[in-house]
């Protein structure tokens, strides 16, 4: 009965509710060129892809960048310098920027050029955990490239790191630019990481919330824990304070994603989090997930959010604040850093 109710609000609460924020991870740093031959690897194609995505419905972009002969996982700002500011001329959809990169980077890496480009978001990875996908490995005979097999199976000992001083080095030098984040967590523990900062100050709302599922190492993708994310925060936060976001990883996209916006939160597509369209079909873009998500929530009778809502929806700085085409040399200052 209390389970009924609940739906019954929640379902009540979504149709009074605003227009659904469609997020878009292009690339990533997981998927291997071998995964998908649709997997966008050269900043050509990434940012091909990504306005594909844009013109399809997606508000904010998120991305990654790879080393364009192999398709590897970078954070070398050269490479997002050559993505970018493209990007920005071709479409006015919110680039958010990846500070999670791969977890075989050192936070200098991932931060390069963020804190050079200073941009309206970057994600934010609310704790260290183990992400792994090395099962996949078992399933692949042939890699494309001599990088890909050692890559997926070393993640099975391997850990993301994100230390409470990470985070926090983070959200001060970023947050100086005004620049917001879309606050990744994985499980419920990051909820009160981020309730920690959030107490002490260091962010401030409004928060753009992505609850992720289905990742080996972090929430499974059960419905009932959505229920328990969406009902943490409310408690931690407050309803009139937060954003939430839903992502699915693989298989669990859509399903999840559907359940999520039924329950008053946005939804995030993308190849960074699948590579299907349908079982056993691929995604031949990212295009391709933006538009099935919004003919469903379209047909459930919401609205899609344009970039310009977003951006008074997340209280962001604006595209004309961001410093896509200049390049200062950027150092991180260990100092301050020093845990």
């Amino acid at each position: 009965m209390m389970v009924r109710l609940l739906i019954l609000s929640r379902v009540k609460m979504a149709k009074n509710n605003r227009k659904v924020i469609i997020s878009c991870a292009i690339t990533g740093s997981v998927h291997t060129p071998t995964m998908s031959e649709y997997l966008p690897i050269t900043p050509s194609q990434i940012v091909d892809s990504a306005v594909e995505a844009a013109e399809a419905g997606a508000a904010i972009l998120h991305i990654h960048a790879r080393e364009p002969e192999a398709g590897r996982p970078t954070g070398d700002p050269a490479h997002f310098q050559e993505i970018c500011p493209v990007l920005a001329e071709r479409t006015n959809a919110i680039i958010n920027i990846t500070t999670g990169g791969s977890s075989d980077m050192k936070i200098e890496q991932r931060l390069a050029y963020p804190l050079q480009a200073k941009p309206e978001m970057c994600s934010l990875n609310m704790g260290s955990m183990n992400f792994s996908i090395h099962p996949v490995a078992d399933r692949i005979a042939n890699w494309r490239y001599d990088w890909e097999k050692p890559k997926v199976e070393g993640m099975k000992d391997c850990v993301f790191k994100n230390t409470f001083a990470d985070i926090e080095y983070i959200l001060s030098n970023l947050g100086e630019s005004r620049t917001r984040f879309e606050l990744e967590c994985y499980d419920v523990g990051h909820l009160y990481n981020l309730a920690y900062f959030v107490d002490r100050n260091i962010i401030k709302p409004p928060l753009f919330i992505q609850a992720i599922f289905g990742i080996l190492g972090g929430l499974g993708p059960d419905p009932e824990n959505l229920f328990v994310m969406r009902s943490t925060a409310d408690r931690l936060f407050g309803r009139d304070t937060y954003h939430l976001s839903t992502l699915g990883a693989g298989r669990h996209q859509m399903a999840l994603l559907t359940m999520g916006a039924i329950l008053g939160a946005n939804v995030r597509v993308g190849l960074e989090d699948n590579l299907y369209l349908g079982p056993g079909v691929k995604a031949k873009s990212n295009a391709e997930q933006v538009s099935k998500i919004r003919r469903i929530l379209e047909e459930l009778s919401f609205e899609i959010a344009t970039p310009s809502e977003v951006r008074e929806m997340l209280h962001l700085k604006g595209a004309e604040n961001v410093c896509f085409n200049s390049s200062p040399a950027v150092e991180l200052h260990h100092g301050a850093y020093a845990k």
